[in-house]
């Protein structure tokens, strides 16, 4: 059975995921990425170094965020969100979004690529040597829908 998640159902997936998928377009170029996440109930926070992404999303802050929940073929939710980039540039926003993902994150095996950001210039991680302050963001959801199928 094919069926549509309802609010309380797709915050769930998104409170219960913590990779998804951002897609922005700057009027030339689409680009799809995994990136790692957390859902406060209300914006979707994420961090980056200045790329491409970042670069595009300064460009045009609307975005596409989707997350998937697959067990099976015929066992799964997603999620898509529509919404704006929105850049944490408060020093209190910035610590507190950084907690959360923190929190969030403790128990997982943390890799290279999904290294917690400082939130001071100075890198302090042994395997991220230099001076690197990541961009916090979150995005700000203006539309939401979601599907499941399960047998």
């Amino acid at each position: 059975m094919i069926g549509k998640l309802n609010q309380e159902q797709m915050e769930d997936v998104l409170k219960s995921n913590v990779v998804g998928r951002i897609g922005c377009n700057d009027g030339e170029k689409t680009y799809v990425v995994p990136i790692n996440y957390v859902f406060d109930g209300k914006f979707i926070i994420a961090h980056s170094v200045t790329g491409l992404k970042i670069q595009m999303m300064r460009k045009n802050p609307e975005v596409c965020f989707e997350v998937d929940e697959m067990k099976s073929f015929t066992n799964w939710k997603s999620v898509i969100a529509w919404g704006r980039y929105q850049e944490l540039g408060d020093e209190r926003e910035r610590y507190s979004a950084m907690k959360l993902f923190v929190d969030r994150m403790m128990y997982m095996k943390i890799s290279e690529t999904a290294i917690p950001p400082e939130t001071t210039e100075k890198r302090i991680h042994p395997r991220s040597p230099g001076y690197i302050k990541p961009v916090i963001y979150r995005i700000v959801i203006t539309e939401m829908t979601g599907r499941y199928e399960h047998e």
